[in-house]
């Protein structure tokens, strides 16, 4: 495991640093009330609410806003396994898909469990230099949980030289 996930784990898992975090990289995410639920080296489960910033004309959340929190949920794992290696390695959203169940209503919990992978596929980055991807999957559930959707986000990871 990197050897910095730890201290990001502690803060991402810090409210108002993780709200400041996004705030000043992820405003939209900020706006339409994207959090931080739990973090930890194998799982992330990060909510999106059904508020007025975050609906749609069908008074459910916009995709777009459960999108947010889907990434989000993949995308601090990955950022856990890079933050401050070195060498330095960059990640980017390269594809993402998604299937849609029910109305999200209410607040939508989004898991992703890939922890372990993307530790894998970071590591085999800095050992050979080669780009990888992989798609993680993310599934948002209501408060009964129902299973809302799921999505498919592949990243890509190539180490810096």
């Amino acid at each position: 495991m990197n050897p910095n996930a730890q201290h990001f784990i502690s803060l991402m898992s810090n409210s108002f640093k993780s709200r400041l975090f996004m705030l000043t990289k992820l405003p939209a995410a900020y706006f339409s009330g994207v959090k931080v639920k739990q973090l930890t080296s194998e799982k992330a489960i990060v909510i999106v609410p059904f508020k007025w910033f975050s609906q749609n004309p069908f008074r459910s959340t916009y995709f777009a806003c459960l999108a947010m929190a889907a990434e989000m949920s993949t995308g601090l794992l990955a950022m856990m396994q890079i933050y401050k290696r070195n060498p330095a390695v960059s990640m980017l959203v390269v594809k993402l898909e998604a299937n849609y169940f029910k109305k999200a209503t209410g607040i939508t919990y989004f898991t992703c469990e890939a922890g372990t992978d993307f530790k894998n596929i970071v590591d085999a980055c800095i050992e050979d230099g080669e780009g990888r991807s992989y798609t993680a999957k993310s599934v948002g559930r209501n408060k009964d949980d129902e299973i809302v959707a799921e999505f498919f986000i592949t990243w890509s990871f190539k180490a810096k030289k």
